[in-house]
């Protein structure tokens, strides 16, 4: 498999230093699509607060990756769903760390969680 960043600079804005506009995916052998991942402990408890639950999202997926055989090296786009848009910059420090400052396509959302102690929620595509 490879991956090729598509990210032009002239037509389109600028995407920033923390994603790109498109990942090109040539000769996948697999696809993994993650549902929307909580920051919630192993016993479904929600992380007490923002950077808690961001560490956990994160742990969650690594362990949903890890059971299909991948890492976050193999995640090829990212959604965030934010309870309040005041949580972009956490999520998108919390997202560039994880995966070591590889961007990808990733997109934030203003949402309502199905639960008001979620404050984030993400998920991922990863592809092998």
């Amino acid at each position: 498999m490879e991956c090729v960043p598509h990210n032009p600079t002239e037509g389109v804005y600028a995407a920033g230093g923390d994603y790109i506009h498109a990942m090109e995916v040539r000769a996948p052998g697999r696809l993994l699509f993650v549902a929307g991942t909580m920051g919630l402990d192993p016993a479904g408890k929600p992380g007490a607060d923002l950077p808690e639950q961001l560490d956990l999202i994160w742990s969650n997926i690594r362990t949903i990756l890890a059971s299909a055989g991948m890492t976050v090296d193999n995640i090829v786009r990212v959604t965030s769903y934010l309870r309040d848009p005041a949580y972009a910059e956490a999520n998108a420090v919390a997202r560039v760390a994880a995966l070591g400052g590889r961007p990808v396509p990733t997109t934030a959302i203003g949402a309502v969680t199905l639960e008001s102690d979620w404050l984030v929620e993400i998920e991922v595509v990863a592809a092998a």
